[in-house]
């Protein structure tokens, strides 16, 4: 997908975009291209499809809010609603970056051990103009702080994700995952005894019509 047609999806699911976050968004790509032909944070053979496998991906957060949990969706676009997100294993900025561009009022850590890729998510940010978002580079176990939600991209089974953020987050967990998720959910709940409900999942391909979301989730831990 190239940018217009990125712009014409982006217009038509999140009307509220405004100029100012749809030059963001273009911006994304040359940037992207150029730090990652210095630090491999994309699979190189994967960079073309940025606007979709990835910006759209992390948006997809997004729009599964707006779908089925629209009262958090308002919060996510008020500007006076002090939300504070962490994402976790960031790598290059990715659900963070996309989320912090479409929700200029929320505030976003985005965290990761490796400090290569922590360089890259702070000076996307920085080409971008974000003012809505910070970058830690260290481990999970470490932070020590609480926020209202924990976003992140497979970076780990729910079973080893999960221990990681316990007690860091008061809303949920909003997590993009894919392959045989039931299974890792009845494992995760059997092992922390969580009540039926306390995880849902949503079919990405519902909203991103593409063979390459087949089995691809957001997940959502309460």
């Amino acid at each position: 997908m190239d940018y217009p047609g990125f712009e014409q999806f982006i217009k038509a699911s999140f009307p509220q975009v405004t100029p100012k976050q749809l030059e963001m968004f273009r911006k994304m790509e040359p940037a992207y291209r150029d730090w990652n032909s210095k630090i491999n944070v994309i699979s190189r053979k994967d960079i073309d499809g940025l606007y979709d496998h990835h910006i759209l991906h992390s948006l997809a957060i997004a729009e599964y809010l707006k779908e089925r949990r629209p009262e958090s969706y308002e919060d996510f676009l008020s500007d006076c609603s002090g939300l504070k997100v962490l994402d976790l294993g960031t790598g290059g900025g990715f659900p963070g970056i996309p989320l912090a561009v479409l929700f200029p009022g929320v505030s976003f850590v985005l965290c990761d051990s490796i400090r290569k890729k922590t360089i890259v998510a702070e000076e996307i940010s920085r080409t971008l103009g974000l003012e809505n978002v910070s970058v830690v580079n260290a481990r999970a176990e470490s932070l020590g702080m609480k926020l209202d939600y924990v976003v992140s991209r497979a970076v780990a089974s729910l079973e080893d994700f999960y221990p990681w953020v316990k007690g860091c987050y008061s809303k949920s967990i909003l997590y993009l995952k894919g392959g045989n998720v039931n299974d890792e959910i009845s494992t995760l709940m059997a092992r922390h005894r969580m009540a039926k409900g306390s995880v849902s999942s949503w079919k990405v391909d519902s909203w991103l019509d593409d063979p390459y979301f087949e089995n691809k989730f957001v997940l959502e831990i309460k």
